[in-house]
Protein backbone atom coordinates (compact mmCIF):
# COMPACT_ATOMS: atom_id res chain seq x y z
CA UNK A 1 0.00 0.00 0.00
CA UNK A 2 1.86 3.19 -0.85
CA UNK A 3 1.53 5.90 0.83
CA UNK A 4 1.53 10.33 0.14
CA UNK A 5 4.20 12.15 2.31
CA UNK A 6 2.71 14.06 4.92
CA UNK A 7 2.50 17.60 2.90
CA UNK A 8 -1.24 16.46 2.38
CA UNK A 9 -4.37 14.38 3.94
CA UNK A 10 -4.78 10.82 2.50
CA UNK A 11 -6.44 7.84 3.54
CA UNK A 12 -6.22 4.10 2.57
CA UNK A 13 -8.08 2.01 2.67
CA UNK A 14 -7.10 -2.19 3.25
CA UNK A 15 -7.92 -4.71 0.61
CA UNK A 16 -12.13 -5.08 1.39
CA UNK A 17 -13.18 -7.78 4.16
CA UNK A 18 -16.97 -8.80 4.34
CA UNK A 19 -17.03 -8.59 8.24
CA UNK A 20 -14.80 -4.95 8.48
CA UNK A 21 -13.33 -2.09 7.04
CA UNK A 22 -9.40 -1.10 8.23
CA UNK A 23 -8.19 2.51 6.83
CA UNK A 24 -4.83 3.87 7.30
CA UNK A 25 -5.14 7.99 7.66
CA UNK A 26 -3.15 11.20 8.41
CA UNK A 27 -4.17 14.72 8.84
CA UNK A 28 -2.39 17.85 9.06
CA UNK A 29 -5.31 19.43 10.97
CA UNK A 30 -8.97 19.30 10.48
CA UNK A 31 -9.94 15.48 10.01
CA UNK A 32 -13.65 15.05 10.54
CA UNK A 33 -17.06 17.20 11.53
CA UNK A 34 -18.68 15.32 14.45
CA UNK A 35 -20.58 12.54 13.31
CA UNK A 36 -21.70 9.08 14.12
CA UNK A 37 -21.51 5.65 12.82
CA UNK A 38 -23.33 2.65 13.55
CA UNK A 39 -20.09 0.72 14.23
CA UNK A 40 -17.65 0.53 16.80
CA UNK A 41 -14.39 2.42 15.86
CA UNK A 42 -11.23 0.82 17.03
CA UNK A 43 -8.24 1.73 16.26
CA UNK A 44 -4.73 3.53 17.33
CA UNK A 45 -2.24 6.71 16.53
CA UNK A 46 0.91 5.57 14.80
CA UNK A 47 2.25 9.39 15.10
CA UNK A 48 1.48 12.69 16.52
CA UNK A 49 -1.43 13.50 18.48
CA UNK A 50 -5.08 13.01 17.55
CA UNK A 51 -7.69 14.79 19.38
CA UNK A 52 -11.23 14.23 19.46
CA UNK A 53 -14.27 15.58 21.27
CA UNK A 54 -16.45 12.41 22.62
CA UNK A 55 -18.84 12.51 25.35
CA UNK A 56 -18.54 16.35 26.57
CA UNK A 57 -14.78 16.17 26.67
CA UNK A 58 -11.43 16.25 24.42
CA UNK A 59 -9.41 13.13 24.59
CA UNK A 60 -6.02 13.14 22.98
CA UNK A 61 -5.22 9.82 21.36
CA UNK A 62 -1.01 9.30 21.77
CA UNK A 63 0.80 6.02 20.21
CA UNK A 64 0.51 3.37 22.67
CA UNK A 65 -3.16 2.98 23.39
CA UNK A 66 -6.04 2.26 21.98
CA UNK A 67 -9.01 4.58 20.80
CA UNK A 68 -12.50 2.76 21.39
CA UNK A 69 -15.31 4.57 19.89
CA UNK A 70 -19.04 3.57 20.86
CA UNK A 71 -21.18 2.76 17.74
CA UNK A 72 -23.79 5.81 17.90
CA UNK A 73 -21.23 8.49 19.50
CA UNK A 74 -20.82 11.78 18.51
CA UNK A 75 -17.33 12.54 17.85
CA UNK A 76 -14.85 14.82 15.62
CA UNK A 77 -11.29 14.33 14.72
CA UNK A 78 -8.21 16.99 14.24
CA UNK A 79 -4.53 17.07 14.94
CA UNK A 80 -3.38 17.79 18.50
CA UNK A 81 -0.46 19.51 17.31
CA UNK A 82 0.83 21.05 13.83
CA UNK A 83 2.94 17.98 12.95
CA UNK A 84 -0.31 16.45 11.94
CA UNK A 85 -1.47 12.85 13.21
CA UNK A 86 -1.37 9.28 11.25
CA UNK A 87 -3.77 6.40 12.50
CA UNK A 88 -4.87 3.03 11.66
CA UNK A 89 -8.76 2.33 12.34
CA UNK A 90 -11.25 -0.98 12.32
CA UNK A 91 -14.72 -0.07 11.50
CA UNK A 92 -16.50 -3.32 12.78
CA UNK A 93 -20.59 -4.24 13.04
CA UNK A 94 -21.88 -4.83 16.93
CA UNK A 95 -23.45 -7.86 15.30
CA UNK A 96 -19.86 -9.86 14.45
CA UNK A 97 -19.24 -9.20 18.31
CA UNK A 98 -22.37 -10.09 19.51
CA UNK A 99 -22.01 -13.34 17.49
CA UNK A 100 -19.03 -13.78 20.65
CA UNK A 101 -20.56 -12.28 23.48
CA UNK A 102 -24.26 -13.86 22.80
CA UNK A 103 -26.67 -11.30 23.52
CA UNK A 104 -24.69 -9.14 26.09
CA UNK A 105 -25.02 -5.57 26.18
CA UNK A 106 -22.34 -4.33 24.24
CA UNK A 107 -18.75 -3.58 26.14
CA UNK A 108 -18.61 0.38 26.27
CA UNK A 109 -15.01 1.70 27.01
CA UNK A 110 -15.43 5.20 29.07
CA UNK A 111 -13.85 7.99 27.65
CA UNK A 112 -13.11 6.40 23.92
CA UNK A 113 -9.18 5.36 24.97
CA UNK A 114 -8.28 2.27 26.63
CA UNK A 115 -4.44 1.43 27.61
CA UNK A 116 -5.63 -2.22 28.76
CA UNK A 117 -2.55 -4.67 27.22
CA UNK A 118 -5.34 -7.18 25.81
CA UNK A 119 -7.08 -4.39 23.63
CA UNK A 120 -3.96 -3.59 22.33
CA UNK A 121 -2.99 -6.60 21.67
CA UNK A 122 -6.19 -7.81 20.27
CA UNK A 123 -6.58 -4.48 18.17
CA UNK A 124 -2.95 -4.59 16.27
CA UNK A 125 -3.45 -8.58 15.58
CA UNK A 126 -6.14 -7.22 12.91
CA UNK A 127 -4.28 -4.10 11.77
CA UNK A 128 -0.35 -5.03 11.76
CA UNK A 129 -0.68 -5.15 7.64
CA UNK A 130 -3.23 -3.53 5.26
CA UNK A 131 -1.58 -4.74 2.36
CA UNK A 132 -2.80 -8.02 2.70
CA UNK A 133 -6.18 -10.25 2.53
CA UNK A 134 -7.00 -11.72 6.09
CA UNK A 135 -6.97 -15.22 5.84
CA UNK A 136 -10.99 -16.10 6.86
CA UNK A 137 -9.77 -18.05 9.94
CA UNK A 138 -7.57 -16.12 11.31
CA UNK A 139 -9.60 -12.83 11.24
CA UNK A 140 -12.88 -14.99 12.93
CA UNK A 141 -10.08 -15.74 15.37
CA UNK A 142 -8.58 -12.25 15.82
CA UNK A 143 -12.66 -11.34 16.01
CA UNK A 144 -13.10 -13.45 18.49
CA UNK A 145 -10.48 -12.24 20.96
CA UNK A 146 -11.20 -8.78 20.17
CA UNK A 147 -14.86 -9.37 21.44
CA UNK A 148 -13.54 -10.80 24.55
CA UNK A 149 -11.08 -8.24 25.17
CA UNK A 150 -13.64 -5.60 24.87
CA UNK A 151 -15.52 -7.22 27.38
CA UNK A 152 -12.62 -7.00 29.77
CA UNK A 153 -11.78 -3.45 29.32
CA UNK A 154 -15.14 -2.19 29.14
CA UNK A 155 -15.73 -3.98 32.81
CA UNK A 156 -19.57 -4.14 33.67
CA UNK A 157 -21.74 -3.59 30.78
CA UNK A 158 -23.81 -0.37 30.45
CA UNK A 159 -27.80 -0.72 29.65
CA UNK A 160 -30.25 -3.33 30.57
CA UNK A 161 -28.96 -6.92 31.46
CA UNK A 162 -32.67 -8.54 29.76
CA UNK A 163 -32.94 -8.25 26.45
CA UNK A 164 -34.00 -10.90 23.39
CA UNK A 165 -31.49 -11.50 21.06
CA UNK A 166 -33.19 -13.60 18.80
CA UNK A 167 -35.96 -11.55 18.59
CA UNK A 168 -34.02 -8.68 18.13
CA UNK A 169 -31.34 -10.61 15.75
CA UNK A 170 -34.80 -11.67 13.67
CA UNK A 171 -35.24 -7.81 13.07
CA UNK A 172 -32.03 -7.37 11.69
CA UNK A 173 -31.80 -10.27 9.54
CA UNK A 174 -34.80 -9.29 8.54
CA UNK A 175 -33.33 -5.93 7.30
CA UNK A 176 -30.60 -7.32 5.52
CA UNK A 177 -32.95 -9.58 3.47
CA UNK A 178 -35.42 -6.67 2.30
CA UNK A 179 -33.17 -3.64 2.29
CA UNK A 180 -34.36 -2.58 -1.68
CA UNK A 181 -37.56 -1.63 0.19
CA UNK A 182 -39.24 0.45 2.32
CA UNK A 183 -39.03 -0.54 6.12
CA UNK A 184 -41.41 0.39 8.92
CA UNK A 185 -41.11 -0.35 12.27
CA UNK A 186 -44.17 -2.44 12.09
CA UNK A 187 -42.58 -4.77 9.67
CA UNK A 188 -39.82 -5.24 12.44
CA UNK A 189 -42.13 -5.74 15.02
CA UNK A 190 -44.01 -8.85 12.75
CA UNK A 191 -40.99 -10.11 12.04
CA UNK A 192 -39.45 -9.99 14.91
CA UNK A 193 -42.52 -11.47 17.20
CA UNK A 194 -41.99 -8.17 19.69
CA UNK A 195 -44.10 -5.20 20.36
CA UNK A 196 -42.26 -1.96 19.10
CA UNK A 197 -40.61 -0.34 22.26
CA UNK A 198 -39.17 -3.06 23.33
CA UNK A 199 -37.60 -4.01 20.24
CA UNK A 200 -36.42 -0.42 20.13
CA UNK A 201 -34.52 -0.70 23.32
CA UNK A 202 -33.04 -4.35 22.86
CA UNK A 203 -31.77 -3.23 19.38
CA UNK A 204 -29.85 -0.44 20.99
CA UNK A 205 -28.61 -2.38 23.43
CA UNK A 206 -27.27 -5.13 21.62
CA UNK A 207 -26.32 -3.51 18.00
CA UNK A 208 -25.79 0.12 19.50
CA UNK A 209 -28.25 1.94 17.46
CA UNK A 210 -31.59 2.49 16.42
CA UNK A 211 -33.59 0.52 13.63
CA UNK A 212 -33.70 3.26 11.45
CA UNK A 213 -29.76 3.94 11.71
CA UNK A 214 -29.00 0.57 11.29
CA UNK A 215 -31.24 0.35 8.06
CA UNK A 216 -29.26 3.66 6.93
CA UNK A 217 -26.15 2.45 7.55
CA UNK A 218 -26.64 -0.32 5.37
CA UNK A 219 -27.98 1.67 2.74
CA UNK A 220 -24.73 4.19 2.74
CA UNK A 221 -22.56 1.18 2.46
CA UNK A 222 -24.12 0.22 -0.52
CA UNK A 223 -23.59 3.79 -1.80
CA UNK A 224 -19.95 3.87 -1.10
CA UNK A 225 -19.74 0.88 -2.44
CA UNK A 226 -21.36 1.68 -6.37
CA UNK A 227 -19.17 5.08 -5.75
CA UNK A 228 -15.84 3.15 -5.47
CA UNK A 229 -16.63 1.21 -8.84
CA UNK A 230 -16.91 4.79 -10.33
CA UNK A 231 -20.77 5.61 -10.10
CA UNK A 232 -21.84 9.16 -10.15
CA UNK A 233 -22.84 10.25 -7.11
CA UNK A 234 -26.80 10.59 -8.22
CA UNK A 235 -26.69 7.40 -9.84
CA UNK A 236 -25.36 5.69 -6.61
CA UNK A 237 -27.78 7.56 -4.34
CA UNK A 238 -30.82 6.67 -6.31
CA UNK A 239 -29.78 2.81 -6.46
CA UNK A 240 -28.65 2.68 -2.58
CA UNK A 241 -32.29 3.91 -1.69
CA UNK A 242 -31.95 7.33 -1.20
CA UNK A 243 -34.47 9.98 -2.41
CA UNK A 244 -31.41 11.89 -4.17
CA UNK A 245 -27.90 12.65 -4.24
CA UNK A 246 -28.36 15.97 -1.55
CA UNK A 247 -30.00 12.90 1.08
CA UNK A 248 -27.36 10.92 0.70
CA UNK A 249 -24.61 13.59 0.58
CA UNK A 250 -26.15 14.79 4.04
CA UNK A 251 -26.53 11.34 5.40
CA UNK A 252 -23.20 10.45 4.26
CA UNK A 253 -21.49 13.68 6.37
CA UNK A 254 -23.50 12.97 9.38
CA UNK A 255 -22.12 9.63 9.46
CA UNK A 256 -18.27 9.72 8.36
CA UNK A 257 -17.61 13.05 9.01
CA UNK A 258 -16.81 13.84 5.32
CA UNK A 259 -18.38 14.41 2.18
CA UNK A 260 -18.24 11.74 -0.52
CA UNK A 261 -16.55 14.33 -2.47
CA UNK A 262 -14.19 14.68 -0.29
CA UNK A 263 -13.98 10.83 0.61
CA UNK A 264 -13.21 9.90 -3.19
CA UNK A 265 -10.49 12.92 -3.12
CA UNK A 266 -8.17 11.01 -0.25
CA UNK A 267 -8.66 7.80 -1.63
CA UNK A 268 -7.38 8.92 -5.19
CA UNK A 269 -4.27 10.62 -3.39
CA UNK A 270 -2.41 6.99 -2.21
Amino acid sequence: MNRPSTDRDWLARATPSSKMERIEAYFRGHGYTPHRHDTYAIGSTLSGVQSFHYRQAMRHSLPGGTIVLHPDEIHDGEAGTDAGFRYRILYIEPSLIQDVLGGEPLPFIAGGLSHDPRLLAATTRLLHSLDTVLDPLEEDDAIYDLAQALRVAGGKPRGRKAVDYVAAERARTFIHDTLEQSITLDDLVQASGRDRWSLSRDFRALYGTSPYRYITQRRLAEARYRLLAGQPLTDAALESGFFDQAHMTRLFTQTFGISPARWLKMLNRR
